[in-house]
Order: structure tokens, then sequence, then C-alpha cells
């Protein structure tokens, strides 16, 4: 499954639509680049979530809203409630393990 890049405008809407998780990143952020393809397989093997990214540089009222201190960050939203938070890279079983 893809991972889609949200923004601002829609990110509310997106939250709301069942089991999401998602990744707040930067291209700037060498850990974030390490955990990206531990992401994308995760996103192809979990098929009850949706996989998104969002740019803390182009949205960053969405991560001070979200009290969002590090990246990478993964929040778990379940209808729009925040329900998990995974701070930093972990491995491909430690986020598997967390996100079920």
């Amino acid at each position: 499954m893809a991972i889609q890049e949200i923004n601002g405008e829609e990110f509310e809407d997106f939250i709301k639509k069942g089991k999401i998780v998602v990744k707040y990143t930067a291209s700037w952020c060498s850990s974030c680049r390490v955990l990206a393809p531990i992401y994308k397989e995760l996103s192809n093997e979990l098929k009850d979530i949706k996989f998104a990214e969002l740019d803390v540089d182009k949205s960053p009222d969405i991560a001070q809203h979200y009290e969002v201190m590090g990246i990478p960050t993964l929040i778990l939203f379940s209808s729009g409630k925040e329900v998990k938070r995974i701070v930093g890279v972990k491995s491909k079983e430690e986020l598997r393990r967390e996100l079920r």
C-alpha cells in the first residue's frame, strides 16, 4: 500500500478515516531516512492500517499542535484520536508489535 503524503489542509479529515499511522519527518533528518524503508515495508504488510507522512517543515503547525518534539515520530490514530506515539528509530519487529 502506498504511503500518503499529507499536509495541514487535509490532516484532520485524513486521520478520522479509521486506523492511521502518521510519520512526522523532514528531508534533512538522517534518522528519518533510516526508518523510511522499514516504514514502507510495514505499510505493505499491515493492510488494516493506512500509512501517511507529514513533513514538519511544510506543516509546522500540525507538528506543534500534536506536540511533536523530535523526529521521526510515529503517531497512531484511531478515528481521529491518538492511541499510541513512537519516537525515534525502532526495528521492524518492534514497530509491528507497537502498531498491533
